[in-house]
């Protein structure tokens, strides 16, 4: 069954939100989907790992009041459905009993990222042959290159949601992604690189983009970690390059903009809508429009559109980021970040491609005019307290700032700071905006794909945690 167009699915979806309400309820909802997907890994020369897979099942939703009750199944049969949303019903039971007639209107199909290529048509010979140009490419850059990891996978999920208002939308989602990591080794010992490329694309991402370029980046932080000197400690100017950067404001700042989060009191930007809580030079945005982005959506998992949400405009907080339920209950307009992991689970605000706009500097001149400090070209992992706002990130490349020129490269080192004071002390922004790698957010078990980036900037102080003496 094709959930996408199968017409007799989309006719048993009535019934079984109808069966969801018979306990009372306010509000039913049904989400479906299918994905498939394929995967290859290579490991120092040879194929680890190539498989293919396909999960279909779906989440049924019921609200009675403050109550929610959730059941899902991989038996998308009418009988299958009518059962889960029975048992969603009894959780959410609040009384009243009587029958509901639910009429679905479709709304029309939505394409943010148009696919040309289907991952699923390419042969895994292909998908093989690509890991091994990657392989070449990243030993090409030096023979201190002893081990190359990569990694391939594409997935397409076909999504039906329907709820008890009315709504009917059905949405397709194609992603294609390829990671890299390269070991040097050396006087110093063993280094590691890392990059990665992913895109809301099909096969014609490899028509777009270099995969030797990937590779040889990811040799080329490894390698250049060989040479590079502890990172120093203390409080200094940190400039961070465009694209690097954008997780930082991603763990930072903008969990704290979810309003499930705002509404416990979790997040250090609670009440404060309407305040100046940035630079004047910084506005964030949380973008699930931006084709082919990683985080790029059609639709959110509740079925809203997704939108352009600008949540601080010129230093100022504008808004949070709004679910269904957060929103319902504050009398809210959805802001289309209702997302889940799949079908298993309950949707919950979450980010989609979340950027700082471009300002008017060159880079170069932001470089020139620090005359000490760090320039960070990647960030790795890193945590963060929402409530605080405090976080501790790695720095994977990073250099030194002496005399307004960037010199030596530095490892082992962390930035160590606090996001509503890093959003202050923002005092320069360049005009070269860029995307950063796709990445996985994580948030009460469930895993996500976001995007985030940002143009140069300045932060006047932060803290390097290095090991330097």
């Amino acid at each position: 069954m094709d959930l996408l167009d199968d017409e007799a699915f989309a006719q048993v979806l009535p019934r079984v939100l109808s069966a969801a309400l018979t306990t009372g309820a306010d509000f039913a909802e049904i989400f479906a989907s299918d994905w498939r997907g394929t995967g290859v890994g290579l490991d120092d020369g040879k194929i680890e790992q190539l498989s293919t897979g396909r999960n279909r099942g779906a989440g049924i939703r019921v609200i009675a009041g403050e109550t929610t009750g959730f059941a899902h199944t991989a038996d998308i049969s009418e009988a299958g459905l009518l059962a889960a949303a029975r048992v969603a019903a009894e959780a959410a039971r609040q009384g009243g009993g009587g029958t509901r007639v639910v009429a679905l209107d479709e709304r029309p199909r939505r394409v943010v990222s148009p696919i040309e290529i289907d991952p699923s048509s390419i042969g895994k010979a292909a998908k093989v042959e690509l890991l091994r140009r990657v392989d070449d490419a990243a030993r090409s850059a030096g023979g201190v290159i002893t081990q190359v990891s990569a990694g391939y996978s594409d997935g397409c999920t076909h999504i039906v949601i329907a709820n008890s208002d009315g709504l009917l939308v059905r949405d397709e989602r194609v992603r294609t992604l390829l990671r890299v990591s390269a070991v040097a080794n050396g006087d110093t010992g063993m280094q590691t690189g890392f990059d990665s490329l992913g895109h809301t694309m099909g096969f014609e991402l490899f028509d777009k983009v270099s995969v030797e370029e990937v590779a040889r980046t990811a040799a080329h932080r490894a390698i250049t970690k060989l040479k590079a000197r502890p990172a120093p400690s203390g409080s200094m100017p940190v400039v961070i390059k465009a694209g690097s950067g954008g997780v930082l404001f991603h763990e930072a700042c903008g969990h704290g903009l979810e309003a499930d989060l705002v509404a416990k009191g979790a997040s250090v930007y609670k009440g404060k809508v309407g305040e100046l809580v940035a630079s004047p030079l910084v506005t964030l945005v949380d973008d699930g429009t931006m084709t082919h982005e990683w985080g790029a959506i059609a639709f959110d998992d509740e079925g809203h559109p997704s939108q352009y949400n600008v949540l601080i405009e010129n230093g100022v907080l504008t808004d949070y980021m709004w679910d269904y339920l957060r929103a319902r209950k504050e009398g809210r307009p959805q802001s289309g970040n209702g997302r889940r992991q799949s079908y298993k689970d309950l949707p919950m605000v979450r980010m989609t491609n979340t950027y700082v706009l471009n300002g008017e500097e060159e880079p170069a001149d932001i470089i020139k005019d620090t005359k000490s400090g760090v320039y960070v070209a990647h960030l790795g992992g890193g945590s963060v307290n929402t409530a605080t706002g405090d976080f501790v990130f790695g720095m994977t490349e990073a250099y030194l700032i002496e005399n307004g020129e960037i010199t030596e490269p530095l490892r082992e080192g962390n930035l160590i700071g606090n996001g509503p004071q890093v959003l202050r002390d923002i005092d320069r922004l360049g005009n070269d905006f860029a995307m950063g790698n796709p990445g996985t957010c994580g948030k009460d078990g469930q895993g996500v794909p976001v995007g985030d980036g940002q143009p140069t900037l300045r932060v006047k102080s932060l803290t390097i945690g290095g090991t330097a003496a």
